[in-house]
């Protein structure tokens, strides 16, 4: 299999040192979910060096219609690899690591990495990528979908606690067409910080929707 005839259209947009740049570099990607799905799915066609997912769960039937990853046939498997799988046959040329336990404070990893990449589904987690990040010195991607929303955001400075209530909220409903439209929007971040173009941090991106005018709008918040 030819590699420049894999990353063409990507070596056209970077060129071949920035393609190289973007193809040493090693990530952390957190939730193999529905956003850890489209997210991964994204990030895997781009060729980088190590691709790590780390996950506890096990696929559900409630999962696949937002989790593109998976299917029926997937039902029971650790997420990390039927997540992996697919992954390894959409580019082999990406070194592919499973972790299968939940991501907390008494996470430990010989690893640098060149981005965290967040696809957890809750607060309490995401406060402790964040003390991981600041403590490895590694930026972080944010991204969140509830409802019709969504969130994306590069931390870097800002603390995470400082710009969310840290608490327990119950799941809400949450639509598919999102999850993969977030999940694009923070890979394309993604893709940009990792080949070394210039890229904004601690800028907050949120995309609503309101039930009641029917309006979508789409805005930012610097957060550090």
């Amino acid at each position: 299999m030819q590699n420049n005839e894999y990353f063409n259209r990507q070596i056209k947009l970077l060129g071949d040192d920035r393609n190289n740049i973007l193809m040493s570099k090693k990530i952390l990607i957190i939730g193999c979910g529905g956003l850890g799905n489209s997210l991964a799915f994204a990030l895997s066609g781009l060729g980088l060096k190590q691709v790590d997912l780390i996950d506890y769960d096990k696929v559900e039937l409630s999962n696949i219609a937002r989790q593109i990853a998976f299917g029926v046939d997937d039902v029971g498997k650790n997420k990390t690899t039927a997540l992996k799988e697919q992954l390894q046959r959409r580019c082999p040329f990406t070194k592919f690591n499973i972790i299968n336990k939940k991501f907390d404070n008494n996470f430990n990893t010989d690893e640098k990495y060149d981005l965290i990449i967040d696809a957890s589904d809750n607060l309490k987690t995401r406060e402790c990528i964040d003390a991981f990040a600041k403590k490895t010195n590694t930026l972080w991607l944010f991204s969140s979908v509830e409802r019709f929303h969504g969130y994306t955001c590069l931390f870097k400075n800002a603390k995470f606690s400082d710009v969310f209530n840290i608490k327990d909220l119950p799941p809400a409903g949450i639509s598919s067409a999102i999850v993969m439209y977030i999940s694009s929007f923070s890979a394309n971040i993604a893709m940009i910080y990792l080949s070394e173009l210039p890229c904004a941090s601690d800028v907050l991106y949120y995309n609503c929707f309101n039930v009641k005018t029917g309006e979508y709008s789409h805005n930012k918040l610097k957060v550090f």
